[in-house]
């Protein structure tokens, strides 16, 4: 199993730098309040510096969909919408200690950050464009099938695990109480990305290892290394991955 964008996609965003990791031996009886707060804090400083709108990592992303033909203010990337959101309530939903926490993380990096039950996923995961067949399952449990051309995050047998690149979630993969294990991706296209992500990434992998005890694999994807093999990682016996 592996994760990577298509050749078309590198042709089309060049800039963009994604982080990726995996993790085994998530629960959701973790307590994670305090380290959310933090992640707020720094969410909440940025914001008092002006709109979600004009920073740099949410610009990158609305001229992306632009470029994907979208309508930016209509369609946000996910870090924009849960500043949005967390601009204007304050808070953010708690949805589940790992989702939680990484819905902090990406507002305080300002940077989309999507979690995955890789046991919900089927084969190899790919950011390519839908050829129309896909299908997509909402959290509502509502099935659609993105337009030809539409970003998605899809499966071997054509599931698609997101829409509109990192607009939209689906429901089947979604982190729920019984997960175990997930795959997490960053994505970031503005200037600062190749710095702003590794440091995301590790910041992540250090709170797996503080709150779940799990050492987490992670990898950062280029054009000339766009593959993230999973298999080599899911076959590690535990005290080779403790090693």
């Amino acid at each position: 199993m592996y994760f990577r964008h298509s050749n078309e996609m590198w042709s089309e965003f060049p800039e963009l730098v994604p982080g990726v990791l995996f993790a085994e031996g998530i629960s959701a009886d973790a307590i994670v309040t305090d380290r959310i707060a933090s992640y707020h804090a720094t969410a909440a400083e940025r914001l008092a510096q002006g709109s979600e709108s004009e920073m740099p990592e949410i610009q990158a992303w609305r001229r992306s969909f632009s470029k994907m033909g979208l309508k930016p203010t209509q369609y946000r990337c996910a870090s924009e919408a849960l500043l949005r959101r967390f601009r204007q309530e304050g808070s953010l939903p708690q949805l589940h200690p790992l989702v939680d926490l990484c819905n902090a993380v990406s507002i305080a990096f300002v940077i989309p950050v999507a979690v995955f039950d890789l046991a919900k996923i089927t084969g190899d995961l790919e950011v390519r464009h839908a050829g129309g067949s896909e299908s997509y399952l909402t959290f509502s449990g509502e099935t659609e099938h993105p337009e030809p051309g539409e970003v998605i995050f899809a499966d071997t047998i054509g599931q698609a695990h997101a829409r509109r690149w990192t607009n939209r979630q689906s429901g089947r993969s979604a982190v729920r109480e019984d997960t175990k294990s997930v795959l997490i991706v960053a994505e970031a296209l503005h200037d600062s990305a190749s710095a702003d992500v590794p440091h995301l990434i590790g910041m992540i992998a250090a709170e797996l290892a503080s709150v779940w005890s799990v050492e987490a694999r992670s990898g950062l994807l280029s054009r000339s290394s766009p593959r993230f093999d999973l298999s080599s990682a899911m076959n590690l016996q535990p005290e080779q991955k403790r090693g």
